[in-house]
């Protein structure tokens, strides 16, 4: 009997993911007026503010319920990597440095769950095998030590 390891390491890594930029949605929503004039501040029209809360919202209760999670974490990606280059690349402060780090290494994350999925406690693994992302199989030409 497999161990539900790496089911349970999927579902806490969406967890702590899912919870960051749920967090900073209701931040947002909370001081609306604080994020719009930081945003501004960096040259960031504000009409993008209100589709930044919804990315953040949305995406994150997808990836915490795991449901269509390879779009929402490849979302999620873009998000972090375009923050950290709009807000952080003031490299000379350590702190913006580390910001700009943090929001890449959370991009990095995102995309390892990309490539994984959602895991076995994901409702992405009860939806029918036809709606789910298929991987390819591999070929016998690339299996190590096979003449296919």
């Amino acid at each position: 009997m497999q161990l539900p390891v790496p089911a349970a390491a999927a579902l806490a890594g969406r967890l702590l993911l899912a919870a960051l930029f749920l967090h900073e949605a209701f931040s947002k929503l909370a001081a609306y007026s604080a994020a719009l004039a930081y945003m501004q501040v960096f040259g960031v029209p504000a009409q993008l503010l209100p589709l930044a809360i919804a990315l953040e919202l949305g995406c994150g209760l997808l990836i915490l319920c795991g449901y269509h999670t390879r779009a929402a974490t490849l979302l999620l990606a873009a998000f972090c990597i375009a923050t950290a280059v709009l807000f952080h690349t003031r490299f000379g402060d350590r702190n913006q440095l580390l910001h700009f780090e943090k929001d890449l290494a959370i991009a990095g994350g995102l995309l390892v769950l990309f490539a994984h999925g959602g895991g076995g406690w994901a409702l992405d693994a009860l939806r029918p095998p036809r709606m789910r992302r298929q991987e390819p199989q591999p070929r016998a030409a690339d299996v190590p030590g096979s003449y296919g």
